[in-house]
């Protein structure tokens, strides 16, 4: 070969590496199954007088169902004490009724490689939920729109650790409180590819999330297939209002997935003590489920639990707190005890700013839902002031952070390769391992490596503006959504689900509830 031909090769193998290296890739990690123990924070005794308690808190204190007349004929016809809309369940009964929920279940993404397994060992990563503000860099604190709706989606599709696209990742109020779950649904079915979370606001939403998704995936499928899972919670203390259950009384009747969830603030809706929360917790939890075993045996469900504490002082919800992650830890221990998938943690924090606040509290909540067994992780990045803000910014730290913690989960290599003893052999004394073969084999893999955070030199951070966290954060969204391509759909389907939404909205005038 001549070396202007050997020169030529060589260009081109620059070329083609270069390509390489700046090719759009948009990569999702397959959901966590973990490979490291659990942390069991409660011992035999205190799970024992938990489950005891709560038992004592159905058949003494009951739970109320509120405006729902078939509930109480069903707990009625199943054995429990029906008194005007409380409810006492003899010991025993809920936790019979629980019995039928399956253990794990897949949840179907539209792109196969994409859905996920939710329970046993696994963990699943979810967005924000429900804020009804936004801040970013350029705007500041606003209320939500449509288009900010569309961005969280296309970030969360571009975010290789998020396994799922959420639900309300904000609340558009540009729309109609009574239309805009038809648009919610459109953008997580049309921009991404990723499995979603159906609408929850009122009953005939529920039925309109399980009809688009019929649209989507054959309405055979969805009859024999989970495609939702949605979050149901308790009006905490021990209240089941009409709205919630009528939602999960629809989805239960067809097959989808609920997370049967307490929405706790320790101190004002909840006991101030671990052990009374998680009394309150596994009451509410029971009979939830119990409850969607009766409209359909055998529908999937998640145990969740959502608790913060207060601020005594203030009365804001605080996050990141010892006493959160105890309670997170526990209601797993009771989660696993049923045999069921469990919902906590997220990126939760009280800043009002991506800040050290945030980051502090947001890594505790993390790393607890991480060792506390949660296998469904909504609020996985994005979150900010207690939930009233989604940030954009937010969301990129928090969605590289997920990163670190798939590697954790993974837990440590001990074969061959793992023990490097070869390398060892190979540097001897005073050598390094830069060179050596087995540090070249695994250079490229061997250590988690951030998207986003800086670890140049001084000289270079400050050459290229001192940029802090937040900027970094910025220009990353920037890149995300200037690189972000459109996940190729039916265009059949397609129009079929903007027909859908089209008569829907014409179907009604604009409401504000």
């Amino acid at each position: 070969m001549s070396d202007t031909a050997a020169r030529k090769r060589t260009r081109g193998g620059g070329a083609a590496r270069r390509a390489e290296r700046t090719a759009i890739r948009i990569e999702t990690a397959r959901y966590i199954e973990r490979n490291i123990p659990l942390i069991d924070i409660l011992n035999q005794e205190a799970l024992e007088i938990v489950e005891a308690n709560a038992e004592t808190v159905l058949e003494e204190i009951g739970v109320a169902f509120t405006d729902n007349p078939s509930a109480l004929a069903r707990w009625k016809d199943a054995g429990a004490d029906v008194s005007g809309e409380r409810v006492r369940l003899p010991k025993g009964l809920a936790r019979s009724l629980c019995q039928t929920a399956p253990q794990s279940y897949m949840q179907h993404a539209r792109n196969p490689d994409k859905s996920v397994v939710i329970g046993s060992n696994t963990l699943v990563t979810a967005p924000v939920y429900g804020p009804p503000f936004v801040r970013d860099s350029l705007g500041g604190r606003r209320y939500a729109v449509m288009e900010d709706f569309r961005t969280f989606v296309k970030l969360a599709y571009m975010s290789k650790w998020l396994h799922h696209s959420g639900g309300t990742l904000c609340e558009p109020t540009d729309v109609a409180v009574n239309k805009r779950h038809l648009d919610m649904l459109f953008a997580h079915m049309t921009l991404s590819d990723k499995p979603f979370m159906g609408s929850v606001t009122d009953p005939a939403r529920a039925a309109d999330s399980v009809e688009m998704c019929e649209l989507l995936f054959g309405r055979d499928f969805v009859q024999q297939n989970t495609v939702l899972t949605s979050l149901i919670n308790i009006n905490s203390p021990l209240t089941f209002d009409a709205t919630m259950m009528g939602a999960l009384e629809v989805y239960a009747k067809a097959g989808q997935a609920c997370i049967i969830s307490p929405f706790i603030v320790g101190g004002a809706m909840a006991p101030v003590t671990v052990m009374g929360t998680l009394t309150q917790v596994l009451a509410e939890v029971l009979a939830g489920i119990a409850y969607s075993q009766l409209i359909r045996p055998g529908a999937p469900v998640i145990f969740g639990t959502f608790v913060t504490s207060i601020d005594m002082n203030s009365g804001a919800p605080t996050f990141g707190t010892p006493e959160a992650s105890q309670i997170l830890y526990g209601a797993g221990q009771l989660a696993r005890r049923m045999n069921l998938p469990f919902r906590s943690g997220g990126a939760l924090c009280g800043s009002k700013l991506p800040d050290a606040q945030a980051a502090y509290e947001s890594a505790n909540t993390l790393n607890a839902a991480l060792f506390g067994g949660v296998n469904f992780m909504l609020h996985s990045c994005g979150w900010l002031e207690g939930g009233l803000v989604a940030s954009p910014e937010k969301f990129v730290i928090d969605a590289d952070q997920l990163g670190a913690l798939h590697r954790v989960a993974s837990g440590i290599r001990t074969d061959e390769q793992g023990q490097a003893m070869d390398a060892i052999r190979e540097v001897g004394p005073g050598g390094h391992y830069l060179g050596c073969a087995h540090t070249q084999s695994h250079f490229k893999d061997a250590f988690w490596r951030t998207d986003l955070l800086d670890y140049k030199t001084f000289e270079t951070w400050a050459e290229e503006g001192e940029r802090d966290t937040v900027a970094l954060a910025a220009q990353r969204v920037n890149k995300l959504l200037d690189t972000y391509q459109k996940p190729p759909i039916d265009p059949g389907t397609e129009e079929a689900l903007i027909d859908y939404v089209d008569r829907k909205k014409a179907s009604m005038p604009d409401a504000l509830t």
